[in-house]
């Protein structure tokens, strides 16, 4: 695999400049050390249904996998009043640094309160953003590194600027700190192109989705490998049960043809609502708009379920090792990276 290294590996002690997004479900153990073993940086998700004992488990069988550096996502989305809030989140961060986490990426709210405890602890601090105001005010509250999310990313979308416009406003605005790239990038040439944006790295999403270490369901990989960006749809408040006022973007299944075709109600109005479509674990009922993507233990109506997808989805087209996607990253941005530097001899 050829060397390409930014200032980001150099601080988050990774090989190549490449993070794995935060992708729900599907980022467990198995994918995040997948990742981080291959020379990029895995993250493994917490999602607040796991209680301490489940999020420490969840970390320790990452160590047994890897001992290279990995990240633990935490979500910032109100939940309750908001001192509760900070106070649960505290909690669970506890129990991330003390069994020994040395990365912490946070979306979706402000991490002030949390930065002074994670860097106490020796670790680093992340947060995906969507605005140049978003990224100035975290880089202000001591954020190690930012990720500009743009709006062709899946899932949650935090700002309404695509990519390409976003990423060198967010640069210009918090240099020196790191500036990693998000939203629709799914190949080397993605992450080329945010390197001559001049961004330290790439957050890649759903090419991880339907890695083999992904803990996705099977139908939810099969409609990604057989979807391309036109597919994608950008919701304000579809999937919100469990997460409302989140506006995000997932392939257009048969719930959104569903709503679409009813006129496109507000929520208490829309076709089947609070109908229980399918079961997570065998125990959790999963309703109809909820925001719920299906895993690999999901079953009943799979394609009803919120299909996060990015607008990259088009570049995804088939399931391979983590490691492998990693290294073909990084060696077609080589190739990119070499014909943009043959136009500037040619020019000479």
């Amino acid at each position: 695999m050829p060397i390409l290294q930014t200032s980001l590996c150099d601080l988050l002690e990774i090989d190549v400049p490449i993070i794995q997004a935060p992708i729900g479900g599907a980022a467990g153990p198995a994918l995040a050390a997948a990742v981080s073993n291959a020379g990029a940086l895995g993250q493994v998700t917490q999602p607040y249904s796991i209680d301490l004992p489940g999020v420490r488990q969840r970390i320790k069988e990452t160590r047994e996998l890897t001992d290279r550096k990995f990240g633990v996502n935490m979500l910032l989305m109100p939940r309750g009043e908001p001192h509760q809030d900070v106070e649960m989140r505290i909690e669970r961060l506890n129990a991330y640094l003390e069994e020994g986490v040395p990365i912490v990426s946070f979306f979706w709210g402000d991490p002030s309160p949390y930065v002074e405890l994670i860097h106490s602890a020796g670790a680093l601090v992340l947060i995906q953003v969507g605005s140049v105001a978003e990224a100035s005010a975290a880089a202000d509250a001591g954020v190690d590194v930012i990720i500009a999310q743009g709006w062709e990313a899946g899932g949650h979308v935090r700002g309404e600027v695509g990519t390409l416009p976003l990423i060198p406003r967010v640069i210009d605005a918090v240099a020196p700190t790191p500036v990693v790239a998000a939203g629709g990038i799914a190949d080397g040439r993605g992450l080329a192109a945010a390197l001559a944006l001049g961004a330290d790295g790439v957050y890649v999403g759903t090419r991880f989705v339907v890695s083999e270490e992904s803990a996705a369901h099977p139908v939810y990989k099969k409609k990604l490998l057989e979807s391309v960006e036109s597919d994608t749809v950008y919701l304000t408040d579809l999937f919100d049960v469990g997460w409302p006022d989140a506006p995000h973007r997932s392939l257009r299944n048969t719930t959104v043809v569903n709503w679409e075709a009813a006129g496109r109600p507000p929520s208490g109005q829309r076709p089947g609502e609070g109908e229980v479509i399918a079961t997570n674990g065998g125990v959790n009922p999963v309703l109809r708009y909820a925001i719920a993507m299906a895993n690999s233990d999901t079953t009943g109506d799979i394609e009803a379920l919120p299909l996060w997808a990015g607008q990259g989805v088009g570049l995804v087209n088939r399931i391979q090792p983590a490691g492998e996607i990693v290294r073909e990253l990084v060696e077609e941005a080589e190739q990119a990276l070499r014909r943009c530097i043959d136009l500037v001899q040619a020019v000479d």
